[in-house]
């Protein structure tokens, strides 16, 4: 299997590709608890996480609620992706806790965290650029086989099953995605915006109850954000809550239920996206201005 790598620069494709919403995606079941709708999902209780002398993030406190799209945003340096590598197993917190289905996170590795339910993209795309669309779908729905080694070798019926029944899934995400007539087509010849689609149907393939985005509209044109906000709706629709970080101010205001603000590492707002417009700690943090002068 070839190494994950950032994809080459591509070319942007002359329209942005069409979502077919009809297609059922809604998250399978993975044997973890099934949260109802509107309660907590997960929760981020008073995290620190220190670097050295340098604190990337300070007692930071904020949930996610089942079923909705939860904006995760600040000026450039103002920790978000470092708190959202803390969720999501990268970094430890020096304090506080991460906690998911009411339980905490603890020290568990990445892969474990995965088949709890949660899943990532990456600021930069990191697809198997080698491999084709529909392999790189496969790897993520892997993520929940049961079968070894053993069972590949020998063609074991059970082992069958599951690749019969992954190869399906694979393909109804990349169909929803639209990309079903690339399927075949490596990763690194596809557009930059199939790319950046053919992740997210990557990390839906783990059967995620969060999906957790990060600033997914890097690079996209107006065209391309437009389709990607009507594709995160979809996503919500169709059973996944979803966190998102994003620099597209129109696109987050636009597409989220609720945001937390973070500046220098600490969380300086939180509320509806009309209360975030408004709010002259927000601003400041944006324009550089004193909060009383806003």
């Amino acid at each position: 299997m070839s190494e994950p790598v950032q994809a080459q620069e591509p070319l942007h494709a002359e329209e942005a590709t069409d979502i077919n919403p009809d297609v059922d995606i809604a998250p399978a079941d993975i044997g973890v608890p099934v949260v109802p709708e509107g309660e907590r999902l997960l929760e981020v209780d008073t995290v620190t996480l220190r670097f050295g002398g340098v604190v990337a993030l300070n007692e930071v406190s904020f949930h996610i609620n089942k079923g909705e799209i939860l904006g995760l945003i600040g000026p450039n340096g103002a920790g978000k992706t470092t708190c959202f590598n803390v969720m999501t197993g990268v970094y430890q917190p020096t304090s506080g806790a991460v906690r998911y289905l009411g339980e905490p996170l603890g020290k568990r590795k990445k892969f474990e965290i995965t088949k709890l339910g949660i899943a990532r993209t990456f600021q930069n795309i990191r697809l198997f650029a080698n491999m084709t669309a529909l392999e790189n779908v496969l790897v993520g729905v892997d993520a929940h086989h049961t079968t070894g080694v053993g069972s590949a070798m020998f063609r074991l019926p059970k082992h069958r099953r599951e690749e019969a029944e992954g190869y399906e899934r694979a393909m109804e995400l990349l169909t929803f995605m639209g990309l079903e007539r690339k399927a075949d087509e490596l990763a690194r010849n596809l557009p930059y915006g199939d790319q950046r689609r053919l992740e997210i149907a990557r990390a839906l393939a783990t059967s995620p109850q969060l999906l957790c985005l990060d600033e997914p509209a890097a690079g996209f044109n107006p065209a391309e954000k437009a389709k990607l906000m009507e594709l995160i709706r979809t996503i919500r629709d169709q059973g996944y809550t979803v966190l998102l970080i994003e620099h597209d101010m129109k696109l987050v205001m636009g597409v989220t239920d609720r945001i937390v603000v973070l500046e220098f590492g600490r969380k300086i707002a939180e509320g509806s996206p009309a209360e975030i417009r408004d709010n002259p700690a927000v601003v400041a943090a944006y324009l550089g201005v004193d909060e009383d002068a806003s």
